[in-house]
């Protein structure tokens, strides 16, 4: 019979014990010795000789009074130091006023114990920080792995939206996708028939972070399954409804889609709950809106989408965004607005579609009084499209 394997041994924990004072150093030890290995330092400069050997102490008991070097000194060089920083320190102090031990936490201490010293207090306020540091060790590695996880979706989300623009004669395309954080659930996609003909989606799922990205991912999946009708923006709408329902509870989806006909001069729309398509006619100068909305997606079978038709004319542009552009707030807490948007397609209609859509993310960006440090309010995807008519 093979014997039963055994746990490895839990290695102990290695304390560092400061003081200059031979019986506050037995006593210590003792409270100490059975459950954890201890070093002694009698001085400041062996202390951080000590903390900063191989094998580093897990915690240290420092007295604040000892020649040379103090203990606030000490502890002020340990938590200088990256590779002894996260070393707690407990303060070993006959001092009891509050100016002094505020002192001690301002350089780093975790805690104090007072002289005279009870072994049980010793002991309880040892182990109460080990396992605090552990704990913070803990979570430290598990933000760590959600992090890299984080980072992996966002590559995965990066690698379904389209890597290339499809360049059309008579037609210019830019497009701009800022996530709030790694992921998002904002999503646009091309369905490129010919060099004549293009739909183009642009979707916005309501909330963020993960949950709504991965509902985003689904939507390349089912928009491919819409190619074979790519003309018929109310039936690619219909079918995207189709094949999200029943998929998600908590959320849902907006989205608007264009088909740009160029052979015959068409756009066919049709949004389900999406903010409406900006148009700006090169004939009447200014940007007006867009819009024919259904219900949003995902959330009702039966829904249906309309269309609109226009004539697409030369030197027109056309607007698609997701609300993260129109809802962007100032401190003041007012909305951009898509007034202002219209107002800054107008006053910008002389920019090609990449400079544009650059000039309208940092107008955005001056509008919220937000660094580049700081996060974003929400998701942001923006597609302009010229028709050139060549």
């Amino acid at each position: 019979m093979s014997a039963t394997p055994q746990p490895a041994p839990v290695a102990q924990k290695l304390i560092l014990i400061v003081d200059d004072t031979p019986t506050n150093i037995g006593v210590i030890s003792g409270a100490l010795k059975d459950t954890y290995k201890t070093k002694i330092a009698t001085n400041g400069e062996k202390a951080l000789a000590l903390a900063s050997a191989e094998e580093k102490p897990d915690l240290i008991l420092l007295d604040i009074v000892m020649p040379g070097m103090d203990g606030y000194e000490v502890c002020s060089r340990l938590k200088s130091d990256p590779a002894t920083s996260e070393i707690p320190v407990i303060f070993l102090t006959g001092q009891t006023g509050a100016e002094d031990e505020t002192r001690g936490f301002e350089v780093g201490a975790v805690d104090y114990v007072h002289k005279p010293f009870s072994p049980a207090v010793v002991r309880a306020r040892v182990r109460s920080h080990i396992l605090l540091r552990e704990a913070r060790a803990q979570l430290a590695e598990q933000l760590l792995a959600l992090n890299n996880e984080l980072e992996m979706a966002r590559q995965i989300q990066l690698s379904i939206l389209p890597h290339s623009i499809p360049a059309l004669p008579g037609l210019e395309i830019a497009a701009r996708f800022l996530p709030m954080t790694s992921v998002a659930g904002d999503f646009y996609d091309f369905i490129q028939v010919d060099d004549k003909h293009i739909g183009i989606l642009i979707a916005d799922v309501s909330g963020h972070g993960l949950p709504s990205a991965l509902i985003a991912s689904m939507l390349q999946v089912a928009l491919k399954g819409q190619a074979h009708h790519a003309s018929e923006p109310g039936k690619v709408l219909t079918g995207l409804n189709l094949a999200l329902c029943g998929k998600f509870a908590q959320n849902f989806v907006t989205a608007a889609y264009i088909y740009m006909d160029l052979e015959n001069h068409l756009l066919r729309y049709a949004g389900a709950g999406h903010p409406p398509v900006l148009h700006w006619r090169n004939s009447a100068g200014k940007t007006s809106q867009i819009l024919e909305n259904g219900l949003v997606l995902g959330m009702v079978e039966e829904a249906g989408y309309e269309a609109l038709e226009l004539t697409l004319e030369p030197r027109d542009r056309y607007v698609l965004y997701t609300d993260g552009v129109v809802e962007a707030a100032n401190p003041a807490r007012e909305l951009y607005g898509t007034d202002q948007f219209m107002q800054f397609i107008d006053s910008n209609r002389v920019l090609d579609t990449g400079p544009f859509a650059d000039a309208l993310l940092a107008e955005i960006a001056k509008w919220t009084g937000q660094s580049a440090a700081q996060s974003q309010q929400d998701d942001i995807t923006l597609l302009v499209i010229d028709y050139k008519n060549h």
